[in-house]
This record gives structure tokens, sequence and C-alpha cells, in this order.
């Protein structure tokens, strides 16, 4: 097996780059070799397979990756961790194939090698945007495994009727089937979080549920209902829909009832109302 980063070489890259790791950049680097190998195991990652990697840090889930033989496009913002990357890859697994893309994950809409999984350990306060971001713009990517903040993976994979199931839960479904994959200890990190962090897995539907533009107004939707969630349908999606008449009349020839809570739809409702709404 090739040599995975530890305690002592996550520390001794950080010392050599002078990075403290930040709160802000949600930087907490994975220490611990099995816990890598465990996430790429349950990735279900192929050999000669092209992942898209988001916020590499160091290199501990890269080298797990290219161990495997896959091909691995990491996005870095930081270009200090960028630019040791391919450093640290030719010392630890020479002749792997790394391409580093120095860049705003959030801002990012080409990719080489049509990667068609992704695999990362996402800061957790910016994990639903990127999702989103790298589902709308990228296609080809069907299959992933993330590692985020638990609370927040909990809620991209709740299911309708559940307390934590919101505006993430339906927007992640609009895309495809989401679940959870196990806990991750806080101790395989460096420095040691104050949350706890969990898998999240996916796999994308082969063909989309709606068009563009039915997803842009399903979206609105979504947001108007999460915002009030305590409120009546009928009330909370007044915003998009004209006033409570309005949105009563589309709902119910929607086969929604006007009575319902946003928690109570799936993704599929949502978009019925969308559809009538459009015309």
């Amino acid at each position: 097996m090739s040599a995975l980063l530890g305690p002592a070489e996550v520390r001794d890259l950080a010392e050599l780059l002078g990075i403290q790791p930040t709160k802000k950049l949600g930087q907490n680097f994975v220490i611990d070799g099995n816990t890598v190998r465990r996430i790429v195991k349950a990735a279900a990652i192929q050999p000669g397979q092209s992942v898209v990697e988001v916020g590499p840090g160091l290199g501990s889930l890269t080298l797990g990756l290219l161990e495997l033989g896959a091909s691995v496009v990491a996005v870095e913002i930081d270009k200090r961790l960028a630019a040791q990357l391919p450093v640290t890859v030719e010392q630890f697994q020479p002749g792997s194939n790394l391409t580093v893309i120095t860049q705003d994950a959030m801002t990012i809409t080409e990719l080489p090698n049509d990667p068609t999984a992704l695999v990362a350990n996402l800061p957790y306060n910016i994990s639903v945007p990127v999702l989103l971001h790298f589902l709308e713009h990228f296609p080809r990517i069907l299959t992933g495994m993330v590692m985020v903040q638990a609370e927040v993976g909990q809620r991209i994979a709740a299911t309708p009727g559940s307390k934590i199931y919101g505006s993430p839960s339906v927007k992640a479904a609009w895309y495809g089937h989401w679940r959870t994959a196990g806990m991750v200890s806080r101790q395989v990190f460096w420095p040691v979080p104050n949350v706890d962090s969990i898998l999240v897995a996916f796999a994308l539907r082969e063909t989309s549920i709606g068009t563009e533009q039915e997803r842009l107004a399903t979206f609105a939707l979504v947001d108007a209902a999460f915002q009030q969630r305590r409120k009546m349908l009928r009330q909370s999606l007044s915003v998009v829909l004209g006033d409570s008449g309005a949105a009563s009349v589309t709902m119910e020839a929607a086969g929604i009832a006007p009575t319902a809570r946003g928690e109570q739809l799936t993704v599929d409702d949502f978009l019925a109302i969308a559809r009538q709404h459009l015309g």
C-alpha cells in the first residue's frame, strides 16, 4: 500500500507552508489513514475513474483516491495549498494522475477530464452551496461521497415529515438520492473540531425531473416555503404565487392541500406546483 498522511506529516506540511488552520475557512485536516481509506471505499471509486475533489487541503483524501488508481481533479482556493499538493503527491505517490485547479469552488463552471464522481471533505459553512453548485454545473457527476458537519449532512439526506427536512433536503433531492453513510470521529482531524462529522453519499438521477426553468421555479417555491416553515403553504407561497387565494388555487390544481406545510412535501410536489404556476 502507498503511504498516506499521518499526524506528523500533516503538522510538518502545515508548518512548512506557514498554515495555521482557520475556522473561517473550515480547515480541519484529516490525519488518519484508516479514515481516508474508509471514505474512498465507501465512495466506491473505481481505478481509472475521474474524480473531482473540492478543497483537498494538505492532500490526505487526495492520496487515498490516487492510491486506488483514480485520476483526481483537485479544486483548491488557497494558493499555498494548491502549489504544495503536486509536490506532496509526487513525494508519496509518484506518477499519479493529479490536476490542480486554483480557484474558488463556487465560481468554477468547467473541469478537465469530465469527472464522474465528487469526493470531498467540505467545510461546514459552504458545504450545501458547493454541492448544489457542482450538481447544477457538472451533470456528468453521477455519484459522490462528502464529509460534512453531522447536522448539515443529516439535513441534506432528510426525508419529508422530519423536523430537519428543509430547503437543502428538497434541492438535493432534485438531483438525486442521498443517504448518510456513517459518522466520523472528531479525533481524526487536526485541529479537533467542536462539531461531529458525517459521511453523505449520493447517486444522481439518470434523467432530470424537470427543465432548468422548472428547477428555478421549484427552488423559488422551496425557499419561500421554508423561510416561513411554520405557516401553511397558501400563506408562505403567496410571495411567489400572488396572494393566499391565488396560492390556494394553484396548489389545488397541482393536487396539493393549501393547508399543508413545506416539510410535508416531496420535491415532486413542489415541482407540480411550479408547473401549475408556470402554466
